[in-house]
């Protein structure tokens, strides 16, 4: 991730590096693309690779959270609708 790329991400987040489940997921898949674009164009150097990992860990655990209690109240429409 760029330091544009973090210092946007600890603007969007008031300063936090670690997500809750109170961020978006929108900014969460974003901040993930971040860091995989930041991996990707060795951007990243290697001393601060654990620690991005580390976060993308974090949101993906956060993403997942939110993909599930969707998936859970979508079929629980579903369900009224038969």
């Amino acid at each position: 991730m760029s330091d544009e790329d973090q210092q946007a991400a600890e603007e969007q987040t008031g300063g936090a590096t670690t997500p809750d489940e109170e961020i978006p997921f929108g900014e969460a898949l974003e901040q993930l693309e971040g860091i995989l674009r930041g991996i990707e164009s060795d951007e990243i150097d290697v001393d601060r690779l654990g620690e991005e990992l580390r976060r993308a860990t974090q949101l993906l655990e956060v993403c997942r959270g939110k993909i599930r209690r969707a998936e859970v109240e979508v079929r629980q429409i579903v369900d009224q609708l038969d």
